[in-house]
């Protein structure tokens, strides 16, 4: 089961922390355009990175973003904004790991995380804010059913350290 899941059944409170890595490279660039027709030169050619003062292609800022979206789908959060700012570029080949912090929850159960990536040199290349509802009661006994019968629609399962 996931970690991040089984802290969800568990309860979420105010403070709890989640974190994940991921290496992006050019398949997921590549996939990321084709899904969002996103064909900016930045991510494809070289010579228009260069003209940009990159060192080099980088990543689309929302498919590094989208890591948010790893730790809520875990959680099960639905969330209702997000915003990014995007500090430093993300190249194909780093490394980027998310922290997910919940900064609030009110006795609802809406609440906001305060997000910060950084790349395998320390360096913050996004950080972002989100708001939206964690799973109320129901949510979680159906999670917890879910988990149970084997987390059957999770296609994490079993591929992250966390999931051990």
């Amino acid at each position: 089961m996931s970690g991040i899941r089984a802290k969800t059944i568990s309860g979420l409170k105010r403070g709890d922390v989640f974190i994940v890595s991921r290496t992006f490279g050019e398949n997921e660039v590549k996939t990321f355009a084709d899904i969002t027709h996103d064909y900016n030169p930045v991510h494809f050619d070289d010579r228009f990175a260069e003209a940009k003062n990159f060192d080099g292609r980088i990543c689309h800022g929302l498919l590094t973003g989208a890591m948010v979206t790893e730790i809520g789908g875990q959680i099960g959060w639905l969330a209702t904004q997000m915003n990014f700012e995007f500090k430093k570029p993300v190249y194909f080949g780093d490394t980027i790991t998310c922290r997910f912090l919940i900064a609030d929850v009110d006795a609802r159960g809406w609440a906001r995380a305060e997000i910060t990536m950084k790349n395998q040199d320390g360096l913050t290349v996004v950080e972002a804010w989100i708001t939206g509802r964690l799973p109320g009661n129901r949510d979680i006994e159906v999670l917890e059913a879910m988990v149970a019968e084997g987390d059957p629609t999770n296609g994490l399962r079993g591929k992250r350290a966390e999931d051990q």
